[in-house]
């Protein structure tokens, strides 16, 4: 049987857009998805500070211990003897010095706009 004579142009049109999806589409979906995870990696961290921040007003102590990590998974013990002000990561490298609450308002508005 002899394939009609628009065949040959149609499986021509469907390799070049299989060829489009694999190579342009699904890269294109792979920076998306890795965008997402860091979005929602900052919105963890966040909330992880939101939740350390009521912890310290719940218990009322100014005085902090912490285990910090210097990197690599080696930790060491802090003592904070004044945790009324922290130290804000606002984006670009940049951190802003608050106190508990205003730390909580921009947690708030920050969480707010990671996840619009």
């Amino acid at each position: 049987m002899v394939p009609p004579a628009g065949a040959d142009s149609v499986d021509q049109k469907v390799l070049q857009y299989e060829v489009f999806i694999n190579d342009v589409l699904r890269r294109d979906l792979r920076k998306v998805l890795e965008q997402r995870d860091q979005v929602y990696e900052k919105v963890s961290q966040y909330l992880q500070l939101k939740n350390t921040i009521q912890s310290l007003q719940e218990a009322g102590s100014q005085q902090l211990k912490a285990d910090v990590d210097l990197g690599c998974n080696f930790y060491v013990q802090a003592q904070v003897d004044d945790s009324s002000r922290i130290f804000v990561a606002v984006g670009f490298g940049f951190f802003v010095e608050m106190n508990l609450d205003e730390a909580l308002r921009f947690i708030d508005r920050k969480t707010t706009q990671l996840t619009a």
